[in-house]
């Protein structure tokens, strides 16, 4: 949505791109985060003993690091656990690895696997523009898995670099696809991904998508981020099941999990990507697991991490990434 008013006065306060809560860019080149997400430091959490430290990869981007007390309880034989990369969502225009939301999230997350957590911050748009996350996101990955063998301690002597797992919210989820597609993962598998409630959009309604003004807020927002999207909201980045889009045999992982939300818009995209990857295994249902929580809506498990329904898809997640 865009071209509407904020008011009667000065002109620059004419809003020219409209996504609120998400954000609002006013004529005079002014950015509104509505709904921006306070950051917190890292440290040890009390409700779940696990510890983390922040480790700068660039001058702007860093990664949040999470061990959990199950990788320090035999002190002699270090213990390996599962490495769990986890990108946060938000549009790509809001979020950070160290959002207040995430971070108890990845708290939680990081001792329900128990896994090695790297949470990844990376550029927003529109100040910095899609492709600048999928690069940064794409370094981080990369420092993780040579980290685990040499440049951080924790990941060195705890993480396990067979059973490598990407995971992601909304633009977080979308995220995950394009690293498991990227050319560089093709020779080394990695072990799965999680895409949780994924961005994933096309021209085309499928299910019950709404049309109309979702339809356009939908489109207008990728197309904000991502200025050189080709196809639109059908560019394969946002559409990885458009016509043309590279073949989803492509993914470089094991298996596959998508979890979508009842009163979620991007549902149905959710559940038709899970579809496609089975048929481009095969028809092989085996390895691509779909959840659904029922009566909730869009990273509901953030907002409100205490309910019994965050703490269901939790398990699940954590299920997936133990289950051998």
């Amino acid at each position: 949505m865009s071209s509407s008013t904020a008011g009667a006065g000065d002109d620059n306060d004419v809003v020219i791109h409209d996504f609120a809560p998400l954000i609002l860019e006013y004529r005079s080149g002014r950015l509104e985060r509505p709904i921006a997400m306070p950051r917190v430091p890292p440290g040890l959490d009390p409700a779940t003993g696990v510890l983390s430290k922040d480790v700068t990869l660039s001058p702007h981007s860093f990664v949040r690091l999470y061990l959990p007390p199950a990788a320090t309880t035999a002190k002699k034989h270090p213990t390996k656990l599962p490495v769990l990369v986890y990108f946060h969502g938000g549009g790509f225009v809001i979020g950070s690895a160290g959002s207040a939301a995430y971070h108890r999230c990845l708290n939680d997350l990081a001792a329900a696997c128990p896994a090695v957590a790297v949470s990844v911050d990376y550029r927003l748009a529109p100040e910095h523009p899609v492709p600048a996350a999928y690069e940064d996101s794409l370094a981080a990955l990369k420092w993780a898995l040579s980290a685990a063998s040499d440049s951080d301690p924790w990941l060195a002597a705890h993480g396990d670099l067979s059973r490598v797992f990407l995971a992601g919210d909304s633009a977080g989820g979308n995220i995950c696809h394009h690293l498991a597609m990227h050319p560089e993962f093709r020779g080394a598998r990695l072990r799965g991904v999680v895409l949780i409630h994924p961005w994933f959009w096309g021209k085309e309604p499928i299910g019950g998508e709404p049309r109309g003004s979702t339809q356009k807020m939908q489109k207008g927002l990728w197309e904000f981020v991502c200025p050189g999207a080709v196809g639109g909201e059908d560019d394969p980045r946002m559409n990885p099941t458009a016509p043309g889009a590279p073949g989803l045999e492509n993914l470089a992982c094991e298996k596959v999990m998508v979890c979508v939300a009842e009163g979620d818009v991007l549902r149905w995209r959710g559940k038709a990507y899970a579809e496609a990857v089975v048929r481009a295994r095969g028809g092989d249902e085996a390895r691509v697991e779909v959840f659904e929580s029922e009566g909730v809506g869009h990273v509901f498990y953030l907002l409100e991490p205490a309910a019994e329904k965050a703490k269901e898809l939790l398990d699940r997640i954590a299920a997936f990434v133990s289950d051998e």
